[in-house]
Parts: C-alpha cells; structure tokens; sequence
C-alpha cells in the first residue's frame, strides 16, 4: 500500500510541477490556448499565484516525507492542492465549463486519498 501511495504522490506531484510552471513561465495569452478561456478571469498575478501555489503543493507531496523532514507537511500540501482543487471546481461551475470538473474532481479525489492514506492507513514514521 505504501509503494502505490508513493507513486500516487510522485504521478501528482509531476503534474502539479507542469502545471505550475506553465502558469508561471507563459505569458497570459499563451496560457489561454493551453487551458482555456479561465484565464481572463485572473490578472497575470493571480495566475502567477496559481502556479506558485501549485508548485509548491508539488513540492510538498513528496519532499517532506523523501527527506524525513516534517512528514506531516505532505498531508498538509495534499489538503493545500484539494482547496486549489475546490476552487477551480466553483470557477468552472460559474463559468458553466462542465467539461473542466472531470479532471478537478478527479485530481481531488487523489489528493484526498493521499491526505487520508498518510494521515491514517499507511502513516508517515
């Protein structure tokens, strides 16, 4: 159980990473191709702080516990990225892009079930 949870947190962490830095290196316009019309919604700093968020969420699933320093702050970053999570899942609700809540609600669920594997079936030591 505890192999499937590592790889559950390294798969997201990547994705988070991608995420992340693409919202952090393009620019606005570039960025509204790649993950839609969301995006006019933000200024260029709110999107930075998306990306900064999710990087750092990234960071926090799998560093804390890899270098046994204050494990506990990787179910802390797995309930940080399930509120991002949260918000995107009310932004695309108000903006009626149903197709979006598969993947938010998907990554939500993951995110969740990390926060609760470490916290209570497979603990960190």
């Amino acid at each position: 159980m505890n192999i499937l949870i590592w790889i559950l947190q390294a798969v997201l962490a990547l994705m988070f990473l991608m995420a992340g830095f693409m919202k952090l290196l393009k620019p606005k316009d570039q960025l509204k191709k790649k993950v839609g019309d969301w995006v006019e919604d933000f200024s260029v700093v709110g999107i930075k702080s998306i990306g900064v968020l999710e990087v750092l969420g990234a960071l926090g699933l799998v560093l804390p516990m890899a270098f046994n320093i204050l494990p506990v702050l990787t179910i802390w970053a797995s309930l940080g990225l399930t509120m991002t999570m949260i918000g995107a899942i009310i932004l695309h609700v108000s903006r009626k892009e149903y197709k979006m809540l598969v993947t938010n609600v998907v990554l939500l669920l993951l995110l969740s079930t990390i926060a609760i594997a470490r916290w209570i079936l497979v603990p960190f030591s």
